[in-house]
């Protein structure tokens, strides 16, 4: 295809009209159609150009439009590239830092959430110490009382009466559970000591604070005697009298027993001293016969004072056999006296009955009495029982007690066991310490693997206590020389500066050497 340019074009035509005029008119006639043919034929080449001009051009801008539309193509496809690498890279970052932001939030809500579950921890611990603060406060003061009335038992033995009545005047102030018991013997010092209107107020006194007590019949019995007599004091051969009497009731007994236990209830139920009375019990229980067994069967179950009554529950422990045992329990099923329930328990435990024990273990709801009954059931080895109640109790408290009747039974593999196996740390330390209580080869090899698994410091500075109860300054030393931990290291020493032995002064010197 020939392409022309149409300026040119139009140039040939004009020389072509010249031409045809300047030709003779039957010449330009002739011409004429062919100069016509010539024309159409250059007019349509010229079309023809034109065409294939404007096709060119055409062609040309498509070729431009396509180039363009190309690059357009090419840049924005580029610039999508690097904008979605922009949007990837600040996603990327703004995932990452989302990521970190989360795990940091993570570690701090782990923080928290332990530090939460260490304050709750210590606020239970700081309750549970406060219970047991207060149990040992009440327990203290029980003692107390107990004691006091205790030393005056004993000054009334030792016929020591004014001091006698000086220390139950004090414990009747206290106003405790012993107070009925205070007035009586304090009425029976003061008599003694010939102060009839005195030991009358005294008694007076004790019936109307105590119309129900079971010491009414004694202070009755006093009284009766105090009216009768001149208001002296008692001869000191007035106690050897009574002494002579139960010397002779004594060797009555082996004789004729059936005549001496009348003479033996008299001097129970009289207004004898608490020597008399105690004696009187004891050559009773001694005896072993059926008759004995049932006087101290009634008195066992409350006939006279609390006092002849715990004793004659312990007689019937030391001295009366499967049917005193039998007398016993029913005594515990009927009584409401806790006083009374814990001296059968530890008669129970003095005739080694695992079986009532157990019992009152496992179903007594005053708690104190199933505690006096895991602790008797540890004097008694009762391990088997032991067991058997430890697996089955919830409350820590008593599973803590459990373990210390472990101890008692001499059980270190138990310990052992709940020292490394036990969930409740409160329970393990507890398990620790006891075993601390245990100087055995074993409890120090215990301790030594327990120390080197355990993680928790709480723990490692328990098992560091335990060495120092058992006196253990070689294992003390060892640990003070390896350990990394600052503050379980500056225990081990404390601990050492204490215990005051070879080994452990000799590795004093060595730090001070240092």
């Amino acid at each position: 295809m020939t392409i022309g340019r149409p300026g040119k074009q139009r140039g040939i035509l004009w020389m072509a009209v010249a031409a045809l005029l300047m030709t003779p008119a039957n010449a330009r006639a002739s011409q004429s159609q062919e100069d016509a043919d010539r024309l159409a034929a250059a007019q349509n080449s010229g079309q023809i150009a034109q065409r294939e001009a404007l096709e060119t051009a055409r062609v040309a801008k498509r070729a431009t439009a396509s180039a363009v539309t190309h690059a357009i193509d090419r840049a924005t496809t580029q610039f999508i590239a690097s904008l979605e690498a922009s949007v990837t890279s600040r996603v990327a970052d703004r995932v990452a830092s989302k990521n970190e932001e989360r795990v940091e939030q993570k570690i701090d809500q782990d923080q928290e959430s332990r530090e939460r579950e260490q304050e709750a921890r210590e606020r239970a611990e700081e309750k549970r110490e406060r219970e047991q603060e207060a149990r040992e406060r009440a327990q203290e003061k029980i003692e107390r009382l107990q004691e006091l009335y205790d030393d005056g038992r004993e000054d009334l033995d030792d016929d020591r009466y004014d001091r006698a009545a000086e220390k139950f005047q004090q414990l009747a102030d206290m106003n405790g559970p012993q107070t009925d018991a205070a007035l009586y013997w304090k009425a029976y010092a003061e008599n003694r000591l010939g102060k009839r209107d005195t030991a009358l107020a005294t008694i007076a006194d004790m019936k109307r604070r105590f119309p129900q007590s079971r010491w009414q019949k004694d202070a009755t019995a006093l009284e009766i005697e105090v009216k009768q007599s001149t208001g002296q004091a008692v001869k000191p051969a007035d106690q050897s009298d009574e002494e002579l009497k139960m010397l002779a009731i004594q060797g009555l007994m082996s004789s004729d027993p059936e005549r001496t236990f009348p003479l033996l209830e008299k001097v129970i139920n009289g207004s004898g001293s608490p020597k008399e009375k105690s004696k009187a019990l004891f050559v009773l229980a001694q005896s072993g016969s059926a008759q004995a067994r049932e006087i101290l069967g009634r008195i066992a179950r409350g006939q006279t004072n609390p006092d002849l009554q715990r004793k004659a529950v312990e007689y019937l422990g030391l001295f009366g056999g499967s049917e005193a045992r039998k007398t016993l329990a029913e005594v515990y099923a009927s009584s409401s006296d806790a006083s009374v329930k814990h001296a059968i328990l530890r008669s129970y435990m003095i005739g080694g009955d695992h079986e009532r024990l157990f019992a009152a273990a496992k179903s007594e709801k005053d708690e104190s009495l199933r505690r006096e009954a895991i602790r008797q059931l540890g004097l008694v080895h009762g391990t088997s029982e032991l067991e058997q109640l430890y697996q089955a109790e919830t409350s820590t408290d008593l599973r803590r007690e459990i373990l210390q009747a472990f101890f008692l039974a001499g059980d270190s593999g138990r310990l052992v066991k709940a020292a490394q196996g036990e969930k409740d740390a409160d329970l393990r330390r507890a398990a620790i310490r006891n075993l601390g209580l245990i100087h055995s080869e074993d409890s120090g090899k215990a301790l030594q693997e327990i120390y080197a698994k355990e993680t928790d410091h709480a723990l490692k500075a328990e098992v560091l206590n335990a060495y120092f109860l058992q006196g253990n300054a070689k294992a003390l030393v060892a640990i003070a020389r390896s350990e990394k931990d600052p503050e379980l290291k500056k225990t081990a020493v404390s601990k050492l500066s204490l215990m005051h032995s070879k080994e452990g002064n000799d590795y004093l010197m060595e730090l001070l050497q240092k």
